[in-house]
């Protein structure tokens, strides 16, 4: 199938670092299974990394570079895929600015992750202007690419939500979309944007080695793809059940069984540690542990290789990067205009390039 017949996929990452297991699987490991049947745009969004760190700006520049060796660890391919800066896309900027008016402040500050950020950074009201215009910024993003569905964690959903309401804003504002339509007809009846879907992998939210929160490498209790089979199995071990005894009846609706599920492959090996484990039949959860981190470290090993491939060659990852950040401006450019072109805002054709 030819690519500009495909279903255009639009999502990434706020550069804070290496990647781990819950970006795989909230969000990555669906990315790269799309690459095939979808026209796959993965952004950097360095800017959006500003807004709380905007002193740390060299930082933020080397957690990009680090992002892109995870991206290309876990399975994304660049001749498959389009992997990009949002700095080197004006088009993302100027719709930020566009569709910053069509949604009053106090809906923008109503969004549930915005709030559970501010909170869980402690931010408390010393953030910067620009830290709830990063929501808005993410509908540019996803917008600029007319994205069909975006691969997210399920903690993203809510912003994918003021997302449709762009889209269905402007299509009504701009170009006659009745307020009645349904989501699906959008384009259909002359809307330049789709209103996207949200893309949830099987495992919406991994939860972290202490049991409680979602993984984070913030809140220490994540694995990362480069740990080796003994950071591994020394995090592991650190997972709280309250389970004294392998001989006490245990919970199987509990956090390791979360990772039984998740990374024991054999489903007759569930079903078998499962039944062993509610019926408190000899296996401590040390045991489980131990091969929860073994299937682990087999599924990082050749994360590890691909990331080893590339690692130390910078002028690589910098040709990705520019070659992914060109198709994506000739794509948003050509939303852009539209976009304009239905607000009554163009007025010169313009031709951006890299030298």
């Amino acid at each position: 199938m030819a690519a500009k017949n495909r279903p255009v996929v639009l999502t990434g990452d706020t550069p804070t670092g290496q990647l781990h297991l819950g970006h795989y699987f909230g969000s990555v490991k669906r990315r790269v299974e799309m690459q095939d049947s979808h026209e796959c745009y993965f952004l950097l969004a360095n800017m959006h990394a500003f807004t709380t760190r905007a002193d740390k700006s060299e930082e933020i520049r080397n957690d990009c570079f680090d992002i892109v060796l995870d991206h290309l660890a876990m399975g994304i391919d660049p001749d498959r895929s389009s992997i990009f800066l949002q700095t080197e896309v004006p088009a993302i900027s100027e719709l930020t600015y566009l569709f910053a008016m069509l949604l009053p402040f106090n809906r923008v500050l109503r969004n549930p992750t915005l709030k559970d950020e501010i909170k869980v950074k402690g931010l408390g009201d010393n953030y910067s202007f620009g830290f709830p215009l990063y929501a808005v910024g993410q509908t540019a993003d996803i917008l600029a690419f007319r994205a069909h569905s975006v691969p997210v964690g399920e903690d993203q959903v809510p912003h994918l939500e003021l997302t449709r309401e762009v889209a269905r804003r402007f299509n009504q504002m701009y170009c006659g979309v009745s307020d009645q339509a349904e989501d699906h007809e959008h384009v259909e009846l002359g809307g330049v944007f789709p209103v996207p879907l949200a893309d949830v992998g099987k495992i919406g939210r991994l939860v972290g080695t202490d049991g409680v929160n979602k993984m984070s490498k913030s809140l220490n209790n994540a694995i990362l793809i480069t740990d080796t089979p003994k950071q591994v199995r020394k995090k592991m071990g650190k997972l709280y059940t309250g389970r004294q005894s392998p001989t006490d009846p245990g919970d199987t609706d509990n956090a390791l069984f979360h990772y039984v599920d998740v990374f024991i492959e054999d489903p007759d090996r569930i079903a078998e540690l499962r039944d062993r484990y509610s019926r408190g039949d000899n296996i401590g959860d040390g045991e489980i542990k131990v091969e929860i981190a073994e299937s682990i470290s087999k599924l990082l090993e050749p994360m590890q290789e691909r990331r080893r491939a590339y690692e130390g060659d910078r002028d690589r990852i910098l040709a990705i990067l520019k070659e992914g950040s060109e198709k994506a401006i000739a794509s948003t450019e050509a939303t852009l205009n539209a976009a304009k072109e239905a607000a009554n805002l163009h007025f010169f054709d313009r031709t951006i390039r890299y030298s």
